[in-house]
């Protein structure tokens, strides 16, 4: 039986999905964080259960392929990044055995993969980043939790967001401690400011900032004229007040404190409108490389009714409108399908139809109308689809189902389920929207077998 604070000589020999190396120590598997497979090192055991044990690097004796010095001053103590003591090829090769181990040990399904297609930019990558704000060393500051807690590990330069934000929350932090702004604490629930949200426009470069508080701070905010000229891309401004005790980051109204409530961007050639609580993918350039993939998947021929579930803002869906007969959106947020049907206007797409509500009860009702549509795109949340979801999609028996998921486990099982409605992946493929995390995203062709 593994010791707690022994010492062991190991080597690594697999990688989890979490980014943790894996070693057998008498017979009993470690998990072992910032590990790279090939690791030949000394570990000590911190934790110790019945069938596993955690470790932490004691010394480095040979460093595996694809091992390199970390790039970031807190990479080992922010919970954000996983892999940047490897190589991106290395860390494509992780991913890829990820999401094909999910699918035959989750899904017992074996399609043909297509190779990984990795993200063109893993740095300045995503347009979007909440940052949580605390008071330390009765000083105002925001960055990152720790990995597995709640403590903020204080940072700005975040070399996954662009260089803007860093220099936006530089400004902000002091002047809102000048404005005697209090930072929001989870044990006692009191404080004010809880989150600093951000977004940026890929294409259009302009930027939403919200402030995401405990009461609102609206009065405090005299510096708003200042900040709107020392930042001219600044297209929105916002409060959004969350007085509840949860985890959940956004409040249910967002409050316009100056400009706009919204910003624009370009995907797959259309104008988006964007809200603060509409669903857009952190990585553009990317996420416009997926959705060419989904729409090659599907093959549309002109004559097709398009399914579009959880969609958001409507990106994928309007994406392929013009190939299709008519589209029609499922979001159960509303003001994501306020913009969908904003979109759609904003780029003259007339074939496009959105409705808000549960994607399982709206696809029932669909079929309660015989409405049967040809493809079936999906793109659900980390926890997959509910079953009645698969149950009334199976149940519509669409041609072909297209399923999107940052979470290969639940679509492992999701696409496990539709094989019960008589569906077979046809092409598969991993595509990395999140370079130096533990995501992955995952895309598949489902066919009916007549």
């Amino acid at each position: 039986m593994l010791k707690k604070n022994e010492i062991y000589q190991t080597e690594i020999t697999g990688m989890t999905a979490e980014g943790n190396g894996v070693c057998r120590v008498d017979g009993m598997a470690v998990f072992v964080p910032m590990t790279a497979v090939g690791d030949q090192l000394k570990i000590k055991i911190v934790k110790v259960l019945k069938n596993y044990a955690f470790g932490i690097i004691q010394e480095l004796l040979t460093p595996g392929a694809g091992r390199v010095n970390p790039d970031c001053p807190v990479f080992r103590q922010c919970g954000g990044c996983v892999f940047r003591h490897v190589d991106y090829p290395t860390e494509l090769n992780y991913k890829s055995g990820f999401v094909q181990d999910a699918f035959s040990r989750i899904g017992k399904l074996y399609p043909e993969w297509e190779s990984i297609l990795g993200s063109q930019e893993i740095s300045c990558y995503r347009n979007k980043a909440q940052y949580p704000v605390a008071m330390q060393n009765d000083k105002l500051v925001c960055g990152f939790y720790a990995k597995h807690s709640h403590r903020v590990i204080p940072y700005t330069g975040c070399t996954l967001h662009p260089e803007i934000f860093q220099k936006i929350l530089d400004y902000l932090l002091p002047v809102l401690q000048k404005a005697h702004v209090s930072a929001y604490d989870e044990q006692s629930h009191t404080g004010e400011l809880r989150h600093i949200y951000l977004r940026k426009g890929y294409h259009s470069g302009e930027i939403m900032l919200c402030f995401v508080t405990r009461v609102s701070i609206r009065k405090k905010l005299n510096f708003l004229p200042d900040l709107k000229e020392k930042f001219p891309e600044v297209m929105s401004i916002c409060e959004s007040v969350n007085p509840a005790k949860t985890n959940v980051i956004m409040g249910k109204t967002v409050e316009v404190l100056a400009r706009q409530n919204f910003i624009t961007d370009t995907m797959c050639g259309n104008q988006i409108k964007i809200s603060p609580q509409s669903f857009y993918q952190v990585n553009t350039a990317q996420a416009e490389r997926l959705y060419a993939i989904a729409k090659q998947y599907a093959d549309f021929q002109g004559n097709e009714i398009l399914l579009d579930l959880y969609c958001g803002a409507g990106t994928i869906g309007l994406s392929m409108a013009s190939s299709v007969k008519k589209l029609i959106g499922v979001e159960v947020i509303p003001q994501a399908i306020e913009n969908a049907r904003e979109n759609a206007k904003r780029n003259q797409i007339t074939n496009a139809e959105f409705y808000c509500g549960d994607a399982g009860m709206i696809v029932q009702k669909l079929a309660e109308q015989n409405l049967r549509p040809d493809v079936v795109i999906l793109d659900p949340p980390r926890k997959g689809c509910d079953s009645v979801t698969v149950q009334a999609i199976g149940d519509m028996q669409p041609d072909k189902i297209i399923l999107i998921s940052c979470n290969a486990a639940t679509c492992a099982r999701d696409a496990s389920l539709f094989s019960e409605y008589g569906y077979h992946v046809k092409k598969a493929r991993a595509v990395d929207l999140f370079a130096r995390t533990s995501h992955c995203e995952v895309i598949l062709s489902m066919s009916r077998e007549k």
